[in-house]
């Protein structure tokens, strides 16, 4: 399974989806990120359904984004993609669901189950 990463910065620029004959669809924003000296533009898409995570943003918005790295290889040439698969403004409210709160790709199965033992009662009474 693709490891999920995380970053907060500013929304810089969203641009409009695009949509190409085959009928796939995308949705590429930028957000910049705060480096030292130098902050950071770091491109962004969304895909398919996705490209809605960005309509109730605003250029200047202070973001939280969730993604994953997409590599490939096109006639010898690699490219790399940052995937957003979930954006929420600084105050802690998400983007709305591009399904209706519904999503088969939602975080990672080891980000959102609780872990094994959670709830199970210890053997030693140490409440700490």
């Amino acid at each position: 399974m693709a490891k999920s990463f995380e970053i907060e910065g500013t929304v810089k620029v969203i641009s409009e989806v695009q949509t190409f004959a085959s009928g796939f669809s995308k949705r590429e924003f930028v957000v910049e990120v705060e480096d030292g000296k130098y902050p950071q533009s770091i491109k962004f898409e969304c895909v398919k359904e996705k490209t809605s995570l960005t309509d109730g943003l605003s250029t200047g918005d202070s973001v939280k984004v969730n993604f994953d790295i997409r590599g490939n290889e096109y006639n010898g040439k690699y490219y790399v993609n940052l995937n957003a698969w979930k954006v929420e403004k600084a105050g802690g409210a998400s983007a709305p669901p591009a399904d209706g709160g519904f999503s088969n790709e939602g975080p990672p199965a080891h980000l959102s189950e609780p872990p094994a033992d959670y709830g199970k009662e210890s053997d030693d009474d140490i409440p700490f």
